[in-house]
């Protein structure tokens, strides 16, 4: 099978450049950017003072300052967040209406890129940048190019159009999430929704937005459920519905398809994978957890 694209209607970019840009994202995101080069990309997310989720996205090196590849319907309110904090700083916000995001999966879609299997692997192309998914390199790459070329460019180097639900299926079979479809904004936590495993969040940077309780969960251990995939027998819930063992609250559901989907479960479920965790209901269907070899419980 050949590589596939599918261009990304529902992600946006958001452009920070100007003097200071790199020393105001280093204080309020989860990552650290000087890792972000011509050659590299990185995960990372925005966090509450309290360190709740906000938002999260990609970040690469784009027209001489950055672009944040980040939910389109929600682009605005993380403009009007970072502004917050700007003051002083020499910082320009914009959004990248010029550019398209594009997801890159399949056989053979690193080696159309002649990028490595490493996460975060970038390079230059066309006017913009491609680049491995900084989570996970199994899940394929990522492209940020100019809306105008993006499908010409992709077409040109082996790649056939996909539909979305085909991408949206395997990183579902992955274990990766999908923004605010999986994470509850001002609530979730991100060692609970594996951050850590996925390298979205740097341990020897400085202080940032939430980095307290970040730093606090993963040095004392206290991550009680975790985000993980789960195989659905049955009709899919609703994101939201709550999960159960026999009588027990034990976990609630977050975005699925075609029989696969997100959980969030308590790790008490999780242990040993059996008992209660062979009997797991969520609405009119049977829950199966299904933990991938990147993930630590």
């Amino acid at each position: 099978m050949t590589p596939r694209y599918v261009l990304l209607e529902d992600r946006g970019i958001l452009t920070v450049g100007g003097a200071d840009r790199a020393a105001f994202l280093q204080g309020l995101i989860s990552n650290d950017i000087a890792r972000v080069t011509d050659d590299a990309a990185i995960w990372a997310a925005y966090l509450t003072a309290q360190g709740k989720y906000l938002h999260d996205f990609f970040i690469v090196a784009l027209d001489g300052g950055y672009g944040l590849d980040c939910e389109s319907a929600r682009l605005m309110d993380l403009g009007q967040r970072l502004s917050r904090h700007k003051l002083r700083a020499k910082v320009d916000l914009g959004i990248g209406l010029a550019f398209a995001v594009a997801a890159l999966f399949g056989d053979g879609a690193l080696a159309a890129l002649d990028l490595p299997a490493t996460p975060g692997a970038a390079r230059n192309r066309d006017g913009g940048v491609v680049y491995v998914d900084p989570r996970l390199a199994q899940a394929g790459a990522r492209a940020v190019l100019p809306v105008a070329t993006a499908v010409t460019t992709l077409e040109s180097l082996g790649f056939t159009a996909a539909r979305p639900e085909d991408y949206d299926r395997m990183r579902l079979e992955l274990g990766l999430s999908d923004g605010s479809r999986d994470m509850v904004v001002e609530k979730s936590i991100l060692l609970e929704c594996n951050f850590d495993e996925l390298h979205g969040v740097d341990w020897e940077k400085g202080c940032y937005m939430g980095q307290e309780l970040t730093a606090r969960t993963k040095y004392r251990g206290l991550v009680k459920r975790r985000l993980v995939p789960v195989r659905l027998d049955g009709p899919a819930p609703a994101t939201g519905t709550p999960i159960h063992a026999g009588a027990k609250d034990v976990g609630e559901m977050r975005s699925s398809r075609d029989g696969r989907g997100l959980a969030q479960l308590r790790l008490e479920v999780l242990s040993g994978m059996s008992g209660d965790a062979a009997m797991l209901r969520c609405g009119d269907a049977t829950v199966i957890p299904l933990i991938p070899e990147w993930m630590r419980c």
